[in-house]
C-alpha cells in the first residue's frame, strides 16, 4: 500500500503512540540509570573530613569517621613522645619502612607531620578489628608493668606503640595505617587530603 493510501488519522495515531512509547521508555529507564549513580551519602563517605583539634588535651584521643573507618587523632604528651625512641628493638618496623602504611611525610619516628599529633586509621592490620586504646603506661593499662602505652587488639593480641608501630611476634603484619592528612591551621586538620592535594 502506498503512503498516499494511509489514512491521515491512522498516521497521527501511529506518531502519537510512538511518541508515548519513547516517553514511557525514558520514564521506565530513569530509575535504573539513577540507581547506578552514587548517593549523596556515598559521595560524602569518601569526602575529606575537617577536624577541630583545639579542644584535645595532651594525652587525649579523638575518634572521627573517614571513608567509613575510625580515624584516631592522639595529642601526645612529652612523656609519650619520649617513649617512641625507647625499646624500638621490640618493634617489627620501627623506621616505618613498609611505605604503603603511611605517606612519605609521616615516615619518621613519630609517624606524623607534627610530633605532638598522631593521626591513624583505627583498624588492625591483621584481620580488621579495632584495637583498644591502652594509652597509659604500666599496670593501669592491664597489659603489665612494662607496657609503655599504645594500642592493643583484643581479637588476636596484636600490640602497637604510641606511633601505631607494630610489635614483633604478633599476628598483625604491619604498622597501623596513617591516612593522608594536612594541617589547615594550628587548630584544624583535614583528613583525606595531604600537602599535595592527593587523597
Amino acid at each position: 500500500m502506498s503512503e498516499e493510501g494511509v489514512n491521515p488519522r491512522r498516521r497521527r495515531l501511529l506518531v502519537i503512540t510512538s511518541g508515548l512509547g519513547v516517553v514511557g521508555a525514558a520514564f521506565a529507564a530513569t530509575p535504573f540509570v539513577l540507581s547506578m549513580m552514587p548517593s549523596a551519602r556515598a559521595k560524602a563517605a569518601g569526602a575529606p573530613v575537617e577536624v577541630d583539634i583545639s579542644k584535645i588535651e595532651p594525652g587525649q584521643l579523638l575518634t572521627v569517621e573517614w571513608r567509613g573507618k575510625p580515624v584516631w587523632i592522639l595529642r601526645r604528651t612529652p612523656e609519650m613522645l619520649k617513649s617512641l625512641s625507647e625499646d624500638t628493638k621490640v618493634l617489627a618496623d620501627p623506621k616505618s619502612e613498609v611505605t604503603d602504611q603511611q605517606p612519605s611525610y609521616a615516615q619518621n619516628e613519630a609517624r606524623s607531620l607534627k610530633p605532638e599529633y598522631l593521626v591513624l586509621v583505627g583498624i588492625c592490620t591483621h584481620l580488621g578489628c579495632s584495637p583498644a586504646q591502652r594509652l597509659q603506661a604500666g599496670a593501669v593499662s592491664g597489659l603489665g608493668d612494662e607496657w609503655p602505652g599504645g594500642f592493643f587488639c583484643p581479637c588476636h593480641g596484636s600490640k602497637f606503640d604510641l606511633a601505631g608501630r607494630v610489635y614483633k611476634n604478633v599476628p598483625a603484619p604491619t604498622n597501623l595505617v596513617v591516612p593522608p592528612y594536612s594541617f589547615l591551621s594550628n587548630t584544624r586538620i583535614i583528613i583525606g587530603v595531604d600537602q599535595k592535594g592527593a587523597a
